[in-house]
């Protein structure tokens, strides 16, 4: 979460489904600067900062072991909101410190000062968005509500300061002459280029409308995300043994138990996918499976109190309305300015090209189910068919797979990988060594080759008010600029909790969803930061590390020593992975049509010249001209899609998960054709050239380095199943 207004003024303080804070290293980006240098740097940085003695016990620095971690036991409502709101204040001070700094600028006295401005701000910032996505309850709500606007005119507040523009201005074009070095060039001229994307060059005038919409969406941000995570706290009630016949006995006495929970009658189809999902592939009763599916399929989207789609009319219109104001043609066009892809036609070229093969595979397989059931298949349907078509073609069944993948042997593999692959290693602090947020968070200290660099907290299960999904989020990133950091981070999950301590069964696709989202955390622990600044990577850069590690779930030696039958203790066999690598490009066309429909209506959406207001009618039309096929849902329809709608961050920007999955695709086939997945030669370049050096250099040349050339989309196509040519 660090360092949020350097590179983007008015930032959020969530993190969402990546890293917030990415490493910042030596390697590519010009030698470091030496520990004297950095000292001077750090010495003459603080001397500009007001002193300034926080009241708010939620500003003061993070004591305790390991460098200091966030008082979770400390937390509340009230002192949060005290925080956020005498934080602002003292980040103004010293913002306006280094503005009116009588001294020339330097890079030392105003860039590196800026990475030290609101530290204590930034410590309440880590728990903000802790509180209000890992809780959610109606007191932090009530907070989010009143602290998201104040907290965006804090940033534009930054980002509209003119003697601090001047100043980075200075530097940046002065960089040469001043001798800076390659890093902190990277840091002067993005920091320059982010001002003015973010409005420091308007007319007073424009600033002041900027402002105005900035604080308007930030609202609407915010209503947006509780009007989804209202709708998610409903259910579907299966009031009888029937309606749940074919439902896994692990899923079914979980609906069973979140029944019980909420005082019900039968069992209780929570409207969140981790419980929707199973219940849609396996349950026999089709009216069922209509009901659960058109309640989840529909969150937003009833026309009550939580319906969002007048919010996005709202969000469209904002985003437009700035991105002209600024001097850009539409909101994805401003928003691909710091991006790999750099313009919108790169990203449609990207998607266009998979598009099409999807769509050709989605009519194999809806031919194959239809065959099956006798009947036109509905999206209901889908799920439920293709396991049957997964069973005739490859006898194999997906309630085979899950006795291996029970929940705490899937994190022993994922330490496993990191190890294997890295020289990391995460061993379990006893209950009470540091403070959390909830019981069910499991801390970890990290290391890395015997050298400390973190805490891991894994915090696993859904309750209500928690946002759904699973994501990673940085508390704080590591960085040698001012001493030596090391990183708090979280792995953030919905699984439904088992009761008396059964074992949680899970998905291959669950469990390949944690490496994933530990592949973020293995970026963040392996960062080799001198300057936070550069820690954050392009949006269609940061999926990269996390969808590259998914490919190791079922390497053979996690499998040996930790995917183990949860009865018999036995290794999956290898006759079972067999059949799961026959048809490991089974059902890609539903998967990629899903997933690609999202990202297409997405940029459709943020290149309109005028924005629609109907949301639902532009949804539908935009699928017609893709030719969305009718037997698939969208994986997040707008009403629903808190990647789009709960902050920028994803916003023109869901099509990164497919270039990133380019260079994933690219970066496996390097490590196979090596003729060994753990190849410590790749392994130890990969770390060092990809993971480490946050954005040092540019992320497309440091890719090139460490694989020899671009990457190649036919190795995306291929892992896919599709035609390559």
């Amino acid at each position: 979460m660090h360092r949020r207004h350097l590179l983007i003024a008015g930032g959020s303080f969530m993190a969402l489904s990546g890293c917030a804070s990415m490493g910042a290293g030596t390697g590519g980006g010009g030698a470091a600067p030496d520990p004297a240098s950095l000292a001077e740097e750090a010495r003459i940085a603080r001397a500009v900062l007001p002193v300034q003695t926080p009241r708010a016990e939620l500003l003061q620095p993070w004591s305790g072991p390991f460098g200091g971690v966030p008082p979770w036991d400390k937390v509340t409502a009230a002192k949060l909101r005290a925080a956020l709101i005498e934080g602002i204040e003292l980040q103004r001070n010293d913002y306006n410190a280094i503005a009116n700094n009588p001294e020339p600028p330097t890079f030392a006295n105003t860039l590196v000062a800026m990475q030290m401005a609101g530290e204590p701000l930034d410590l309440a910032g880590s728990i903000y968005g802790v509180m209000t996505s890992n809780i959610g309850s109606d007191d932090y709500n009530e907070v989010d509500t009143e602290l998201s606007p104040l907290l965006s005119a804090a940033g534009d507040e930054i980002s509209f300061n003119e003697k601090l523009f001047q100043r980075v201005r200075t530097v940046a074009d002065n960089a040469d002459a001043m001798g800076l070095n390659a890093q902190q060039k990277r840091i002067a001229v993005r920091s320059r280029d982010s001002f003015i994307r973010s409005g420091a060059a308007l007319s007073p005038a424009g600033k002041a409308e900027l402002g105005r919409i900035n604080t308007a969406l930030a609202n609407a941000f915010t209503a947006f995300s509780q009007k989804v995570v209202n709708d998610e706290k409903t259910w579907t009630v299966v009031p009888n043994e029937a309606g749940m016949a074919g439902v896994p006995a692990d899923n079914k006495a979980a609906a069973a138990a979140a029944a019980r929970a909420r005082n019900l009658q039968g069992w209780a189809i929570v409207n969140t996918r981790s419980s929707v999902d199973p219940f849609l592939s396996f349950a026999n009763d089709r009216g069922l499976r209509e009901q659960v599916w058109r309640k989840f399929v529909n969150r937003g989207d009833n026309g009550d109190a939580n319906d969002t789609n007048a919010t996005i009319a709202e969000i469209v219109r904002l985003r437009q309305d700035r991105a002209r104001l600024l001097g850009y043609q539409n909101h994805a066009e401003l928003r691909m300015q710091d991006t790999m892809a750099k313009t919108p036609a790169a990203a449609f070229d990207l998607m266009n090209r998979v598009w099409a093969p999807a769509k050709a595979r989605v009519a194999e397989e809806v031919a194959d189910m239809r065959a099956i059931a006798g009947h036109d298949i509905e999206p209901w349907d889908y799920l439920y068919y293709a396991e049957k078509v997964r069973k005739q073609k490859y006898d194999l069944d997906q309630n085979e797979l899950k006795p291996y993948f029970e929940l705490n042997n899937v994190r022993a593999g994922s330490f496993e990988m990191a190890h294997r692959l890295y020289g990391f290693t995460f061993d379990k602090l006893p209950r009470g060594a540091v403070p959390v947020w909830h019981p069910d968070v499991v801390v970890y200290e990290v290391k890395d080759a015997g050298r400390h660099v973190g805490l891991y907290y894994t915090d696993d299960y859904a309750r209500p008010g928690k946002r759904s999904g699973a994501w990673m989020t940085t508390y704080r990133s590591h960085s040698t600029f001012d001493g030596d950091k090391n990183t708090l981070g979280s792995n953030n999950n919905n699984f439904i909790k088992a009761e008396g301590g059964e074992p949680i069964l899970i998905s291959l696709d669950d469990a390949e969803t944690m490496f994933h989202e530990f592949g973020h955390t293995l970026h963040a622990y392996s960062s080799n930061v001198v300057y936070p600044a550069l820690g954050g990577t392009p949006r269609d850069f940061v999926e990269y590390p996390s969808q590259v590690h998914e490919h190791w779930v079922l390497s053979r030696p996690i499998l040996n020593g930790y995917m183990k039958h949860v009865q018999t203790g036995q290794p999956m066999p290898q006759s079972l992975v067999d059949k799961i690598e026959a048809a490991s490009t089974f059902n890609q066309g539903y998967a990629t049509v899903s997933y690609l429909s999202s990202a297409l209506v997405d940029m459709d959406l943020h290149t309109q010249s005028t924005p629609p207001t109907d949301i639902d009618a532009f949804e539908k039309a935009s699928l017609a001209r893709y030719g969305m096929p009718k037997e698939i849902v969208m994986r997040h329809r707008l009403p629903q899609f808190n990647h789009l709608f709960t902050s920028d961050a994803y916003s023109a920007g869901y099509y990164s998960y497919l270039w990133s999955e380019t260079m994933d695709a690219d970066t496996w086939a390097y490590f196979e054709e090596s003729g060994d997945v753990f190849n410590p030669e790749i392994a130890a370049r990969f770390k060092s050239i990809m993971l480490a050096p946050g954005n040092t250099v540019d992320r497309g040349e440091a890719y090139r380095a460490f694989r020899g050339r671009d990457p190649d989309v036919r190795a995306l196509l291929k892992v896919r199943g599709f035609p390559t040519n």
